[in-house]
């Protein structure tokens, strides 16, 4: 809620702390009880939060650069944190080239404007733009911390891809995770940054289908 193509409004709660009890929701509204599950970024920890915290089963768990060891979040993120009126009410051509260079931090390879366009569009306009700022106003430790000590309870095998690029958040927190983790397959990928799906899809397709025979 609050990301893509889902409602977006003011006054919402997007943030990590929400998200767990959704996807919990979701799935016993679609009747699986044990899913395969792939998960990047917030999503790696919403599927943590959802396993550990709702009681939600997989019967394996891909996760992909996830947020899910402290610290993290970038400096841009902090600042945000302290300032997200300022942020929501610029200018679109402003908006537009924040997100170019924020998105772009994320990947290892060059990518065309027309590339970044997909990954910009939820973030524009008159309800994008505040939605972008908000959930980055509401991004918060707390909520990784509540779980982090409890890895060591997952009930699942995990095997977890991270990009030896990732400048969002280092590949030290991808060794930290898999050692926390007690049935976890440790993979990474080089020449991949933390949108791996865009610098290395090939990794994430060939780990589900071995990983998910």
């Amino acid at each position: 809620m609050g990301y893509g193509q889902s409602e977006k409004r003011e006054g919402q709660d997007v943030s990590l702390g929400v998200q767990n009890g959704l996807l919990d929701t979701l799935l016993q509204h679609w009747g699986l009880s044990s899913p395969y599950m792939i998960a990047h970024d917030f999503g790696g920890a919403t599927a943590l939060r959802a396993h550990l915290i709702d009681g939600c089963d997989y019967r394996k768990l891909l996760l992909v650069d996830p947020v899910a060891v402290r610290p993290w979040g970038s400096p841009f993120v902090q600042h945000v944190r302290h300032h997200e009126a300022a942020f929501a009410g610029v200018p679109d051509y402003l908006q537009r080239a924040i997100l170019r260079a924020y998105i772009r931090g994320a990947v290892n390879r060059d990518m065309t404007d027309a590339e970044l366009e997909p990954y910009l569009a939820p973030w524009l306009g008159e309800t994008g733009q505040p939605a972008f700022y908000r959930q980055i106003a509401q991004m918060d430790m707390r909520h990784t911390d509540e779980v982090e000590p409890r890895y060591d309870a997952v009930r699942c095998p995990v095997m977890l891809l991270w990009g030896q690029e990732d400048e969002w958040i280092p590949v030290e927190r991808g060794r930290q995770l898999a050692s926390a983790l007690p049935n976890c397959a440790y993979r990474e990928i080089a020449g991949a940054g933390h949108l791996m799906q865009e610098d290395a899809p090939e990794a994430i397709v060939a780990a589900a289908l071995t990983f998910f025979r």
